[in-house]
């Protein structure tokens, strides 16, 4: 299957109205999941997780305008409370708050992404991309956005999430992400949530604004992204609550997966969520895959790279693990490969061994 696509333009509300409207099976569809799992797996009452999804949105409406009203108008399109949808775009602080204290009943999204300078690239492009692990049967959609004055984003989302979370823009900029979390992350902090400052990143025009979305305020959560802009620059900014790390290339390659790369660097403590500790045999994996060989790589081989099993079902190609309990499946739900001079995404519908790269372009 294919994701559906979105056309959006207009307001923040009309693009969130539409986006309710197309996408309100899915989204219904996420929030039973979601609702399910504030109980059973993060431990708290549902009409608490919606208090605290809905006080966390009261701030958004301060910290940006533009994505409440994307919210409110995803909510009037699908016919559902706000809370609910709020419930949808604070999730990621709901659910790492209660990771780092309740870490034996989690884990983080088990992603793997990556950058590849022109220099290792057969066709001399900027080159990046991910395999997004996360709550089974959890559905998305792609979202191409046209701002009045004709700037464009194309992104994946959560059915139900404003914005985007990972993608492209018409400046080239491009944006992958990884769950991080540590013993500090807390919600109430109320700082500026993960989701919009994915929104805020794909809407900057330059790599400078794009990072100091990140780096400008202190954030409730931790969060790992990997920003890139044609024709070469790349950073990887690990980002804890009260401090970040910038990663660059080694030999034109980067790779993040879901740990920090030196958390006594930033004076964190990551919690013991992951069983065994295949987000270090993740980053190995895949690093050694973009890396061993001395020719250039094409998009087929960055494709073949994200379908690698090695340790299956922990792997790159993440896979539900047959022996844990129904409420901790896990799986790669998206693979991802975006060339940001093209201003192309290549983006699986499901894990790229069983689902079929799908071309979008600007």
């Amino acid at each position: 299957m294919t994701l559906p696509l979105v056309e959006l333009r207009g307001t923040p509300f009309a693009q969130g109205l539409r986006h309710g409207q197309v996408l309100r099976e899915r989204i219904a569809h996420n929030y039973a999941i979601y609702s399910a799992r504030f109980v059973r797996e993060l431990k708290i009452d549902l009409d608490e997780a919606l208090a605290r999804a809905t006080h966390y949105a009261g701030a958004v409406a301060t910290q940006s305008p533009a994505y409440y009203a994307g919210m409110q108008g995803i909510a009037e399109g699908a016919a559902m409370p706000f809370e609910v949808i709020a419930a949808l775009n604070m999730r990621y602080e709901l659910f790492y708050y209660q990771y780092g204290v309740n870490a034996t009943h989690a884990k983080p999204d088990g992603c793997t992404a990556f950058a590849l300078l022109p220099e290792r690239t057969a066709n001399s492009h900027l080159l990046i991309g991910e395999n997004w692990d996360w709550i089974a049967d959890i559905q998305g959609a792609v979202l191409h956005t046209v701002e009045d004055n004709g700037f464009a984003t194309l992104s994946f989302t959560e059915a139900g999430i404003f914005g985007g979370k990972i993608g492209l823009n018409s400046a080239g900029l491009g944006l992958t992400i990884n769950g991080l979390t540590t013993t500090d992350d807390d919600w109430a902090r109320l700082h500026k949530p993960f989701h919009v400052r994915c929104y805020e990143i794909l809407r900057s025009e330059s790599f400078e604004q794009a990072s100091q979305v990140i780096t400008g305020s202190e954030r409730s959560c931790s969060t790992n992204f990997l920003l890139a802009q044609a024709p070469d620059q790349v950073i990887d900014i690990e980002a804890a609550p009260h401090a970040t790390s910038l990663i660059a290339c080694e030999q034109g390659c980067l790779v993040h997966a879901n740990h920090f790369v030196d958390p006594a660097a930033l004076a964190v403590i990551e919690p013991p969520i992951e069983k065994n500790p295949h987000s270090y045999r993740r980053h190995a994996r895949l690093r050694q895959l973009l890396t061993q060989g001395v020719q250039p790589l094409m998009v087929e081989d960055l494709q073949t790279a994200l379908r690698d099993h090695a340790g299956q079902p922990y792997s790159v190609c993440f896979h539900i693990d047959p022996e844990e309990p129904p409420e901790e499946h896990y799986a790669t739900l998206v693979s991802v490969i975006m060339d940001l001079h093209e201003r192309i995404m290549y983006i699986s519908d499901g894990p790229p061994c069983k689902a079929a790269y799908a071309r979008f372009a600007l």
